[in-house]
């Protein structure tokens, strides 16, 4: 093979990558599986299409190797075929928001008052949350809190906050996060606990950009 012939095939294996990301869809599913394994029934309606599109888009993203599959009993199940794939998903994300002025004006709507957000940084938050002076609450399901989660964070899914209010202190700042910067779970736990009186924050990290920052996860089992 000749030195042009193998470049060009060097580059067109790197853009199968490329390929593979170049859908807004796959690229939440890719956040998504992030999360942990997921059925395509689940990504599906988490995506809010049809099984047919979602098991096209997973499979686009499963011939370049990004994500893998198995079978449990009748359904197929899917999950990152690696770290560095959550890792690529942060890194696109960061570049996009670093470069595109639409995407950080969009992310501003998501976060129209900045005293939202916590103003601690990952290491203290971490510090302040293992004294127990504020309590860190993950938002997700509780099947995703339990493949991996921020260290000291108790789950609290969204849809059961309204019920365990007693579980939460009203004289400690609480500090909610999800899925990562695009998800919505945790301005909802933000509005609901700010009309209860209680002083709620939010943490734009997911565990990727957690993980990718270079902080330590912890899992349930």
């Amino acid at each position: 093979m000749e030195k042009r012939e193998l470049k060009d095939l060097l580059y067109e294996q790197v853009a199968r990558i490329g390929k593979a990301v170049a859908s807004p869809k796959r690229l939440e599913l890719l956040e998504l599986l992030a999360q942990g394994e997921k059925s395509v029934e689940v990504l599906a309606q988490e995506l809010s299409v049809d099984i047919k599109l979602a098991s096209a888009h997973l499979k686009a993203l499963r011939e370049a190797r990004l994500v893998s599959a198995r079978k449990e009993g009748k359904y197929v199940v899917y999950r990152l075929s690696g770290g560095d794939v959550a890792g690529l998903w942060v890194t696109l994300r960061e570049v996009a928001e670093s470069h595109l002025l639409e995407l950080r004006m969009a992310l501003n709507q998501m976060v129209a008052e900045p005293g939202t957000l916590t103003q601690l940084d990952r290491q203290t938050l971490m510090s302040r949350a293992k004294r127990g002076e504020v309590v860190v609450i993950d938002v997700r399901p509780t099947e995703e809190y339990e493949l991996a989660h921020l260290p000291f964070a108790r789950s609290m899914p969204v849809d059961e906050i309204t019920s365990r209010l007693a579980e939460l202190p009203k004289n400690k700042d609480i500090v909610a996060y999800c899925r990562g910067p695009f998800c919505l779970f945790s301005q909802e736990a933000y509005q609901l606990l700010s009309a209860k009186g209680y002083r709620i924050h939010k943490l734009l990290d997911g565990v990727s950009e957690w993980q990718a920052a270079g902080m330590p996860l912890a899992q349930t089992h």
